[in-house]
């Protein structure tokens, strides 16, 4: 398994503007239409990397904690499907529906979004304020596959708090760890 950590971006970068066909519902949607009152989140995805796989549940978890509160969230997978069939779009409805994500699962088919959003790994995790400028720009929390730590979400976590509640952002921004998007 690959280790890559997500390319530093500046805070305060507008988020890309992008309209992309939802695997779960057919339909394409932009930024503008998913986007949260409180907020906007943004996660690159695939279906086959451990990394996503192992930090699933929590991102599920904070998805039903924080759509309620205004955030929006919004998950995209950018992988090359010829090289690796497994994240293509039939297979991204059924990992949708197998993990209950009640939020839009959208294929970047040409890889113009993340190109856009200088994603690197899959998870990365792209958290924006209500005027749509990057708030964070990091990890879920110190749990990897195979070290033990417990996922907990709660540099995410802090980090969404901070944006809902307009406060400061207090703790540094750990990069995000997982395996690198598969480009064309």
């Amino acid at each position: 398994m690959s280790k890559t950590l997500s390319s530093p971006l500046t805070l305060g970068t507008p988020a890309p503007k992008f309209k992309l066909k939802d695997t779960n519902s057919s339909f394409e949607y932009s930024y503008d239409e998913l986007k949260g009152a409180k907020g906007t989140l943004v996660f690159f995805i695939c279906n086959h990397c451990p990394f996503v796989l192992h930090v699933m549940e929590e991102i599920i978890r904070i998805a039903n904690d924080y759509r309620v509160q205004g955030l929006g969230i919004i998950a995209i997978s950018s992988n090359d499907i010829l090289k690796y069939p497994q994240d293509g779009p039939e297979l991204m409805t059924e990992f949708a529906f197998k993990h209950k994500m009640e939020f839009p699962y959208l294929y970047d088919e040409n890889q113009e979004v993340a190109k856009a959003f200088h994603a690197a790994c899959t998870p990365d995790i792209f958290l924006f304020d209500v005027q749509d400028n990057l708030f964070y720009h990091g990890q879920l929390d110190d749990s990897r596959p195979g070290n033990g730590i417990p996922l907990s979400g709660s540099d995410l976590r802090g980090a969404i708090d901070a944006v809902i509640y307009n406060r400061t952002l207090a703790s540094p921004q750990k990069p995000s760890m997982g395996c690198n998007i598969k480009w064309k």
